[in-house]
């Protein structure tokens, strides 16, 4: 992840949203896609998919765009290269939507799928004590960056540095989302 899209990461995670109440413990809005551009005359735009469960994308869902969080329910989708086709609900031109380009899009993160045991969202990750098998605390997880192979957890230590850990189970032992803990093996070489 480059260090401009780290920066966006932290902004969008920092961000204090006014409507409704957070959820405890968690972000309000969880970013499902951007908006690149309108398409065709009758108010479609491209969405790029960010999303691991696109199928949650129906018509009627309510999409959040932009830093405002402005509402629009969807009206129709389709696929489109990497991406999807959308039309939002009262929107009845490429006039409508003009402005809409690389605007984000967000679902609220209360109607998110449940995941299965043993399963986590990222943002539920973040801010979470890190220890060491022995008990040693590490710091908190400030961040995870994606990879080819796998995810690395961000480690922010007291002092301020950054311990990198792969997410690999050899690495990482056990998780308590609720208790607010990781616990983790140190891998020879990675501290």
């Amino acid at each position: 992840m480059t260090s401009r899209r780290r920066q966006q990461a932290a902004r969008r995670r920092n961000k204090r949203q006014t409507p409704g109440p957070p959820l405890p413990g968690g972000p309000e809005f969880l970013l499902v896609g951007v908006v690149r551009r309108p398409h065709g005359v009758k108010g479609e735009v491209l969405l790029a998919v960010l999303t691991d469960f696109p199928e949650r994308l129906q018509p009627d869902t309510v999409l959040y765009l932009g830093e405002d969080f402005e509402p629009h329910a969807l009206a129709s989708l389709r696929g489109h290269n990497d991406g999807l086709l959308v039309r939002f609900e009262g929107v009845a031109s490429r006039d409508d939507v003009a402005d809409w380009s690389n605007l984000n899009a967000y679902v609220r993160a209360a109607d998110r799928p449940p995941l299965p045991e043993g399963e986590y969202y990222l943002h539920q990750l973040l801010g979470l004590n890190v220890v060491a098998e022995d008990g040693e605390a590490l710091g908190v997880l400030a961040d995870v960056l994606e990879t080819g192979a796998n995810y690395v957890y961000v480690v922010r230590t007291p002092e301020g540095k950054e311990v990198l850990l792969p997410a690999i189970p050899e690495v990482v032992l056990n998780i308590d989302v609720p208790g607010g803990v990781i616990q983790v093996h140190l891998l020879e070489g990675l501290v």
